[in-house]
């Protein structure tokens, strides 16, 4: 396990125990937990070695103790890239290494994930099963499912990783999100959740069973939810007796290529975890707490090869600040109030349609906290709660643990924030590229078997990503135009995902579809001669579906080819005789990597190649330790290789209305790399474009901030639980500025400080209207050369009794170098 791994994993179990969720071969989830010891009736007595997982409708109850669970979804296939490619698959292994984490696991099986992962994790092969019908009650599906269902099992029961063997597994999930689609099988979707669920729970876990986005989910498995805001959106559990569970609260959203920047700001967030506690929740868990990366061709259909990069931990893991703080932060707030959540009553005021208050109380006990809640998307509320006037900012929740003392509210942010920073290589970018045009086939290579072009999916059977086509059409002088200036065209209508078209060897034309719209068409004047004309096609794929219903009957490829504009009309070639190839040359012969690369002929790189041309360097491991990323400049679309192994899909000519590519750099994982020698990177580019421009980068987080009013609360380690009682911690709690560089780096330089009116984010800060010129003096005395620092945020140090601007709320912005 490498630095950067073995730092995230102790990231996410501190302070305490942990929860991990799983959705096999693709999901995993982490979190602190907080218990308290489940009520005894009179006449029974909790076993000093419980072992059990049960539940009430207050919470799960783990070895006899309930337990309050936060935790984060983490996909090992995309997160682990330390482990070798053969081992990156080892799902045994890798909940055993959570279990020695001290986390919990929940064993999301599926078999159907969905998680934009390549045909929603169902493989390819169950398709081809004769009258098949995926996720419904029908018997050729069941019979696999069950199969596969039964398999992992029992395999994690011979490894005793169930908790009821003592292992790290509290809970596990059949299917997902089937109400999306449940009604579209009619009866025959609703006989087959009952027949899942009874299924699941037949294989007797020891644990409870799980269904998330089933209102209808059968006893005794419990109806979870997915979404942002649960609270307000989930209409609970389908049964008096089951718990409040959240299983996914989506921190951004996936992105697929053409799509812009997607965000969820860590405030959003924070207030839907404190509220979705405030109103009985016992378990959220964070879909995604790090996405990863969609190495190889494991995305689903169109999805970007980063996974979630906006998460807590970004696609590199680093902490993507202030989102991975300020929910630690609202964790600590949570857990602050843990006695009074599992142990008291809840009681809610509705004040107003925006505004209420509820209170978790248990009566003569002394044990209290309260949750005091905006709703209002703009206005700020002035909320009273037992004799007390609280100021709450909109959309947010204010956490009282002790039903008076304000340690946290959702909308004020003190934890520190942070920018990415992507720097080039000092050793690595030293290249001498080779070339190797792909050849593009005829009729001769590929003679025509069928009378028209196989359905892609079919064709390919998930094993590349690409497949030709080939015909031949005689044409004779009274076929082609006679008048100058008009031409043949050639027009290829596919359902998907895009076509590359060629004439006589020449380039013609290549076109895409889109997430939305798959189909794509390409009309282009083309070369055709008098005699015989060879047309190659290059179908390719983007991935496999991986929702909505009836998946298996999804298609793609070219549907319909004709000639337009002969002098004898229009020619249609759709049922003239095709040859099918499946994989381009280099694909067979594996010229990605080291063995491979002798089977042909490369010439030194002199300007771009054309379209479906393979290209080769060898480079430098880059310095450090840190993360690395390959910056695909200058690129059009196609497939990454690193020392053989396969870091995904890039698409740089498919921009976002924002006129920039969706993604532009791609993880390269330390692990593939070689250790004593030289590296060798090979690029398919299905464009007229050249690696002329191509950079490997150094990734790092060293640049760090802090953006705080003077309205803001102490951060929330002023206070902690002891006794059963809230107290502060050290001197008296103070609003202040906390500034920490990562990987035990110090801070080398102060490159901006203002107190007043600052705008702008963590990278890109400016001044306003309002400013203390002693700003940066104050921070580079307090900051410089250290691993830390904190900043007074105190107006009278800025500007000694005289304020230029005394109605301004001020705002202490820091921005900081560490190295």
């Amino acid at each position: 396990m490498n630095h950067k791994t073995q730092r995230m994993m102790a990231n996410m179990a501190a302070p305490r125990r942990i929860l991990v969720m799983l959705a096999l071969l693709c999901c995993f989830h982490s979190s602190a937990t907080t218990s308290e010891k489940a009520p005894e009736k009179a006449s029974e007595k909790v076993p000093e070695k419980d072992q059990s997982v049960t539940y009430d409708a207050r919470s799960l109850i783990i070895h006899g103790k309930r337990e309050l669970l936060i935790s984060g979804s983490i996909h090992y296939t995309r997160s682990t890239p330390e482990f070798t490619s053969e081992e990156r698959y080892d799902v045994v292994k890798f909940i055993k290494l959570v279990h020695k984490k001290g986390m919990y696991v929940t064993l999301r099986v599926g078999p159907f994930i969905q998680a934009e992962w390549n045909h929603g994790g169902l493989p390819y092969w169950l398709r081809e099963i004769p009258d098949i019908i995926f996720r419904s009650d029908n018997e050729p599906f069941k019979k696999e499912m069950q199969k596969f269902v039964t398999m992992v099992i029992n395999r994690m029961k011979e490894e005793k990783l169930f908790a009821s063997q003592g292992g790290p597994i509290i809970l596990s999930q059949i299917e997902n999100e089937y109400n999306h689609v449940q009604l579209a099988y009619r009866h025959k979707g609703d006989s087959y959740v009952q027949w899942a669920a009874n299924m699941a729970v037949a294989l007797n876990t020891g644990v409870p069973w799980i269904m998330c986005k089933q209102k209808d989910a059968p006893d005794p498995v419990i109806n979870a939810c997915n979404g942002r805001h649960c609270a307000d959106t989930f209409t609970g559990p389908n049964k008096p007796y089951k718990p409040f569970l959240w299983t996914e609260n989506w921190t951004a959203q996936y992105r697929s290529f053409g799509d812009p920047p997607s965000q969820r700001a860590a405030e959003d967030i924070a207030f839907s975890v404190a509220r979705f506690f405030a109103k009985d929740g016992s378990l959220v868990n964070y879909y995604m707490y790090h996405g990863g990366s969609n190495f190889n061709r494991t995305s689903s259909a169109f999805s970007t090869t980063r996974y979630y990069d906006e998460a807590p931990l970004d696609i590199f893991g680093l902490q993507r600040e202030p989102k991975y703080s300020h929910l630690r932060d609202v964790h600590k707030a949570i857990k602050m109030c843990k006695k009074p959540l599992l142990n008291g009553q809840r009681n809610t005021q509705k004040l107003d349609e925006f505004h209420e208050i509820s209170v978790y109380e248990k009566p003569g006990s002394g044990i209290c906290a309260a949750f005091l809640t905006n709703n209002h998307t703009k206005d700020y509320a002035k909320i009273t709660f037992r004799g007390q006037t609280y100021d709450v900012p909109p959309h947010s929740t204010t956490i009282l643990p002790d039903c008076k003392t304000l340690v946290m509210n959702t909308q004020y942010v003190t934890a520190q924030h942070n920018s990415r920073n992507f720097k080039k290589s000092k050793l690595a970018n030293n290249f001498k590229w080779d070339m190797y045009s792909e050849p593009i086939p005829t009729t001769k290579e590929i003679p025509a078997k069928r009378k028209f072009p196989l359905e892609l999916y079919e064709l390919l059977k998930d094993t590349t990503d690409y497949g030709w086509y080939t015909t031949s059409i005689e044409l004779s002088p009274e076929d082609l135009p006679l008048k100058k200036g008009t031409q043949p065209v050639l027009r290829v209508m596919s359902l998907g995902h895009a076509v590359v078209v060629f004439v006589n060897g020449v380039y013609v034309g290549s076109q895409h579809g889109t997430k939305e719209n798959k189909a794509c068409e390409v009309s282009a004047p083309a070369n055709f001669v008098v005699g015989i004309n060879q047309i190659s096609i290059l179908g390719s794929l983007m991935g496999l579906p991986d929702s909505g219903a009836y998946m298996e009957h999804r298609y793609a490829g070219p549907k319909s080819i004709t000639i337009l504009s002969l002098n004898t009309g229009t020619l249609d070639l759709t049922l003239n005789g095709w040859g099918h190839k499946v994989a381009i040359n280099g694909e067979d012969h594996k010229i990605y990597n080291e063995k491979g690369l002798k089977n042909v002929n490369w010439k030194p790189v002199n300007g771009p190649g054309p379209a479906l041309t393979w290209y080769k360097t060898k480079f430098a491991t880059p310095e450090g330790d840190g993360p690395v990323a390959i910056r695909m400049a200058g690129m059009g679309k196609g497939l990454i290789w690193v020392n053989g192994e396969n870091i995904g899909r890039y698409w740089m000519t498919f921009l976002t209305p924002l006129g920039k590519p969706s993604q532009s750099e791609y993880h390269i994982p330390r692990s593939f790399f070689n250790k004593d020698k030289e590296n060798l990177l090979v690029i398919f580019e299905e464009e007229a474009k050249g690696p002329q421009q191509v950079e490997i980068l150094n990734v790092d987080r060293d640049t760090i901030c802090s953006f705080i009013s003077e309205v803001h609360p102490p951060p929330i380690d002023s206070w902690a639980i002891k006794n059963m009682k809230l107290q502060v911690v050290g001197e008296q709690p103070r609003t202040k500025a906390s500034l920490v560089c990562p990987d035990n780096k110090k801070i080398a330089a102060v490159d901006f400080a203002s107190y007043g009116d600052p705008a702008g984010s963590c990278g890109d800060y400016q001044l306003g209207s309002c400013n203390a010129p002693i700003a940066k003096q104050i921070a580079e005395q307090e900051c410089l050369g250290k691993p830390s620092c904190e900043l007074s945020v105190d107006k009278s140090l800025y500007f000694k009794g005289n304020d230029p601007c005394p109605k301004v709320v001020k705002t202490l912005a820091v921005q900081v170098s560490c190295a």
